[in-house]
């Protein structure tokens, strides 16, 4: 078992990778020049995994935001024309989100610039480090060990 001060140590540490995290990524958006800001990807990534286009209050309850903050996000991205308004077949009083062509391009780029942004990170550890950061990661983020090795 850990100490108090040894487990503030860790959440510190924590904290300062996920900031580094987000600056590492930050950079790697700003390089490809896709003018979209971290939010607005994780937002563009949210939507590509719904099937069909979802309501803003959907994107909020997934991105746990309230929805203010949704409505910023695809007020930015409709701007860029990466994403599009379009009324709900069956309730015309609803607006569903949906990826639009250069959308779609652009998160191919940004599944690019996060790819590169984790070997920049991920750079000075071994593949067996990696396994093990990855084994390490899959427990604290789904509260349990992993039981088999990745492939």
């Amino acid at each position: 078992m850990t100490t108090p001060d040894a487990d503030g140590l860790l959440a510190e540490q924590l904290l300062r990778l996920t900031r580094r995290v987000h600056r590492i990524q930050k950079r790697h958006l700003e390089q490809r020049g896709l003018g979209i800001t971290p939010a607005q990807s994780r937002l563009l990534r949210t939507l590509a995994h719904y099937g069909s286009p979802p309501r803003m209050a959907d994107l909020a309850e997934r991105l746990e935001v309230v929805p203010r903050a949704v409505t910023t996000l695809v007020d930015g991205l409709e701007a860029g024309g990466k994403v599009r308004r379009v009324p709900d077949p069956s309730n015309r009083r609803v607006i569903r989100i949906e990826v639009t062509e250069e959308g779609r391009a652009a998160l191919q780029e940004l599944r690019g610039a996060r790819r590169s942004a984790a070997e920049e990170i991920l750079a000075p550890l071994s593949d067996e480090q990696r396994e093990v950061l990855g084994g390490l990661l899959d427990t604290l983020v789904d509260g349990m060990p992993r039981l088999e090795p990745r492939c």
